[in-house]
């Protein structure tokens, strides 16, 4: 048996039922984003950037297009310092679409874990837009003594019912732990980052499989049945760029984050890199990778129209005499002769009719006008303004 001092356990089968507009195939982490990643890639940056070398991506059971990519977009890049990687969906013949839940994920392979014989291990969400050493996390773990660390930070209130909200001790010592509660008594909310002494999540973990009342969720069951047996659980703060784009609205927001003058979110930072997943048939049609004043723009052949404030992915095709405007145009789209996109996010391979218009509330606190994946705007319906 091989051992690791720690390992990392990569949460991405969910469907984000609030953006179903952009994950009618795909589940959330493979959303692109970017202009050229999904948003999987950050994570997995994450842990290859760390030198965690070996990771479990527990997936639903249709794995889409993302073991491939995993296996062509990291092990095989020369900088992504050789992590190890495996596409883990649920066990089975008569396996169900996805796990129970979160903590389900994780008991349902053990056995995978239990291969590497792990000291710790690092629990992640494959569906957030963020650069974070976790060696850091893991020295403050290791610091601390901890059963369980939670990195946390700070949200604005009210966004907080979004989240596991948490209260902490003078010394970081978490004390209460609410998963999404409709009155947060706090904006210190859980990242979706948490790292474990192995031998301790794996007795939670086999006690949480044998309640069938359980939700067999981390922030609804084995969190705080961590903290109800008075195991030791830090909150490990963090200072830097986070978003957690669980809404198309977010989605949107950490988008328009890349275009300000100066970005919170440094996407082509070489000290630390953000390897990309792209199908090798969206690559050899990039349109949108490089930074040209608040656009995403690289090579312009398939950009005939106007583009400003925009993000456009690889394989997108803009017309004459089309606008896009504030928006962000994902791949395989197509922006029709003459047609008028604003405020919105148009899904992969979704056509835009000539002449159309798509538009997003103007005021920047309305909502974002969606096109479905592969959906078709026809002329018949000009105008599409989000309810």
């Amino acid at each position: 048996m091989s051992h690791k001092d720690c390992i990392a356990m990569i949460l991405a089968g969910g469907k984000g039922t609030r953006l179903a507009a952009l994950t009618t195939e795909i589940p959330k982490p493979a959303i692109p984003f970017g202009g050229r990643n999904r948003l999987i890639d950050f994570t997995l940056s994450n842990c290859c950037n760390s030198g965690i070398d070996t990771a479990g991506v527990l997936t639903s059971s249709s794995v889409f297009a993302l073991s491939p990519q995993i296996g062509s977009g990291f092990q095989n890049r020369p900088h992504s310092n050789n992590c190890s990687l495996h596409t883990l969906p649920p066990k089975g013949l008569n396996r169900p679409a996805s796990y129970a839940g979160t903590a389900n994920a994780i008991f349902e392979n053990i056995d995978f874990i239990e291969k590497y014989n792990p000291e710790y291990i690092l629990v992640l969400s494959g569906d957030h837009v963020y650069k974070m050493d976790y060696n850091l996390l893991l020295e403050f773990h290791k610091q601390k003594g901890a059963d369980a660390t939670i990195s946390v930070i700070e949200v604005p209130w009210n966004e907080a019912s979004r989240f596991g909200i948490l209260a902490t001790q003078p010394d970081g010592a978490i004390y209460e732990f609410a998963e999404k509660p409709e009155l947060p008594k706090s904006n210190l909310a859980s990242m979706g980052v948490y790292i474990f002494s192995w031998s301790k999540l794996k007795q939670h973990l086999e006690l949480d499989g044998a309640n069938v009342s359980s939700s067999h969720d981390f922030g609804k069951n084995i969190i705080p049945a961590m903290l109800d047996q008075g195991e030791k659980v830090f909150a490990y703060s963090f200072a830097g760029y986070w978003k957690d784009v669980g809404t198309v609205e977010s989605l949107y927001e950490a988008h328009m984050d890349l275009l300000s003058s100066t970005p919170a979110f440094d996407i082509r930072d070489k000290a630390w890199p953000i390897y990309d997943s792209m199908p090798v048939s969206w690559q050899q049609k990039v349109v949108a990778q490089g930074l040209a004043g608040n656009r995403f723009i690289k090579q312009e052949h398939s950009i005939h129209g106007e583009i400003e404030g925009s993000i456009v992915f690889p394989g997108a095709y803009i017309c004459e005499q089309a606008k896009v405007k504030d928006s962000v145009i994902m791949p395989g789209a197509y922006i029709g002769l003459g047609a008028y996109v604003e405020r919105a996010i148009v899904g992969p391979d979704a056509v835009i009719g000539k002449g159309c218009k798509v538009l997003g509330g103007i005021d920047q606190l309305a909502s974002v006008a969606v096109i479905r994946e592969k959906v078709i705007v026809s002329a018949l319906k000009r105008e599409l303004i989000p309810s």
